[in-house]
């Protein structure tokens, strides 16, 4: 049988020296120590923005015909339900409203409206650490999903979720380095007056963490005073037009080809008021959309054309999120499974599909089907989130702490989260080949010259923080020094590291003069 490590040291301990006797810096302490200090940014083995886009699961001749298909779509189908001012800007674009009441969009249109769309953009955060590049294909992992639950995982149960819930997530989701933007993983359940839960959700949110931060709205009506309220958050309205840390995603189609007219009022209201929209599209293939993989990406690629013909019509350039988010229906009971592999298939494919047209993109991956963080969860999550990051997804949502197909929010699985997302970065950054990663001289130095390990060699101890990944919360303990720590299990290690985060004063608070201005204005339901 091979050596243990300690026997790999004890054989090769200095002639005169006792093995266990006080050891160089280099040694194990050493190494442990270096492990646990905090690497500066750009030191560091995985990061936000990192480039993709080596899975392929597309074809150049595959993703050619899904772009003939859709353009075909939107020639011969076209889409219904545009309120009147939208119908207004896309005919005067160039689009087609037929007797039918359906707006049809020739192909010159897309492509000359393509032609005017932002190619790559910044989604800023409070704090600018955290911006995020959205051009070719840079990685970015985070929360979406907008559940209606949140999971117990010690009862074993689900309860309704609520405003508090939602600005806890907001608090993990500031220390999660893995998890990179906040849209909203969680509905205000407590509130029954949306105006109110809307608000809620912008303060709940932005007063728990300094990272972008995604939102919806319930109507258009509410969207002044969502921007009034990020207007006192930003200290102007010049300082929030200047650097906008929140988005609106919008669910601007109701699949299959129809706008969703009170939320294209929405977008339009936001375009107006400087905040970056998510252009949503979101059919379940063989229910709201095609049953195959190819057909379901044909009509969202579609959809979310017109919505690029739509933002453009009234702003060229505009910033905008090519948000193709098809999902998959498990054909058997109609219900919607989030964590399959299809799933996966589907992401990825939307990915290259955002990069054929050189536009910034977002989709779904990371999401579970089960119930709790058990193993089916995390072969659920991983799968999906390694396929959108090896694709280059500029934007991967509901990558952390989503179960039961989008309808509850795990807040130990967020925590978890933060770990296999760390993997799947490693994935996304890939494999670096040079002169130094290929090692001929270590090689030689320690097979002739060394002690016939690498265990000690400057290359290993150099590049143990740079080159390798370790998990905050999982264990990679022998099963004797599991065992002599009492056993620690998975979930509690995530709830201790949950209650310790939610302990602590929120680092995204608003200074006491914003905060009093706030609750002047506007009914908050978060306690002070």
């Amino acid at each position: 049988s091979r050596p243990k490590m300690t026997e790999i040291s004890e054989a090769n301990a200095p002639v005169g020296k006792t093995v266990g006797a006080p050891r160089r810096s280099g040694g194990r302490a050493a190494r442990t120590a270096a492990r646990s200090a905090p690497l500066p940014t750009d030191m560091r083995p995985i990061k936000a923005g990192m480039s993709g886009g080596r899975y392929k699961p597309l074809t150049d001749e595959d993703m050619a015909r899904i772009h003939e298909a859709a353009l075909r779509a939107l020639e011969e189908i076209g889409l219904c339900d545009a309120p009147q001012s939208g119908i207004d800007y896309m005919v005067a674009a160039g689009a087609i409203y037929g007797d039918d009441k359906r707006l049809r969009f020739p192909r010159a249109l897309v492509m000359e409206m393509l032609g005017k769309a932002q190619k790559a953009l910044t989604l800023h955060g409070r704090d600018p650490q955290y911006d995020l590049n959205l051009s070719g294909t840079r990685v970015h992992y985070g929360t979406a999903g907008a559940a209606v639950h949140v999971v117990d995982v010690h009862g074993r149960n689900y309860r309704e979720s609520t405003v508090q819930d939602l600005h806890d997530a907001a608090k993990i989701v500031q220390q999660m380095d893995n998890i990179h933007f906040l849209q909203r993983p969680m509905v205000c359940r407590d509130i029954p007056d949306n105006r109110e839960m809307d608000l809620n959700t912008i303060y709940g949110c932005c007063a728990g963490t300094k990272k972008h931060v995604g939102v919806s709205f319930s109507e258009p009506d509410f969207v002044d005073d969502a921007l009034e309220m990020l207007h006192m958050i930003a200290g102007g309205e010049d300082k929030w037009r200047e650097r906008p840390f929140v988005s609106n995603s919008n669910c601007f189609v109701v699949p299959p080809m129809k706008f969703a007219t009170e939320s294209c009022l929405v977008m339009e209201k936001c375009i107006a008021g400087g905040m970056p929209v998510l252009l949503l599209s979101a059919g379940q293939a063989g229910a709201t959309a095609p049953a195959p993989i190819a057909g379901a990406i044909v009509q969202a690629v579609a959809e979310c054309l017109a919505g690029v013909v739509y933002v453009n019509s009234i702003s060229p350039g505009y910033p905008a999120i090519f948000g193709t988010w098809p999902f998959v229906s498990d054909l058997r009971t109609g219900a919607m499974s989030g964590g399959s592999g299809e799933q996966a298939l589907l992401t990825a494919g939307c990915a290259q599909m955002h990069q054929f047209y050189g536009l910034p993109g977002g989709a779904a991956a990371g999401i579970a089907d089960a119930k709790l963080p058990d193993m089916q969860a995390g072969w659920e999550q991983m799968a999906s989130n390694v396929m959108a990051g090896l694709s280059g997804l500029n934007m991967v949502y509901e990558a952390a702490g989503m179960h039961a197909s989008l309808l509850g929010f795990c807040m130990e699985s967020l925590v978890l989260g933060d770990d296999l997302i760390g993997q799947a970065l490693r994935c996304v950054r890939g494999i670096e080949v040079n002169d130094e990663t290929l090692g001929f001289q270590t090689m030689h130095d320690v097979c002739l010259k060394g002690p016939g390990h690498y265990l000690g060699s400057d290359q290993t101890l150099g590049l143990m923080q740079t080159e390798y990944v370790y998990p905050n919360t999982a264990n990679r303990m022998s099963p004797k020094e599991w065992e002599e720590k009492g056993k620690p299990d998975l979930l509690t290690n995530a709830t201790k590291r949950k209650e310790d985060i939610l302990s602590k004063p929120s680092e995204a608070s608003f200074d006491p003069l914003t905060d009093a201005a706030i609750r002047k204005r506007f009914k908050i339901h978060l306690k002070g």
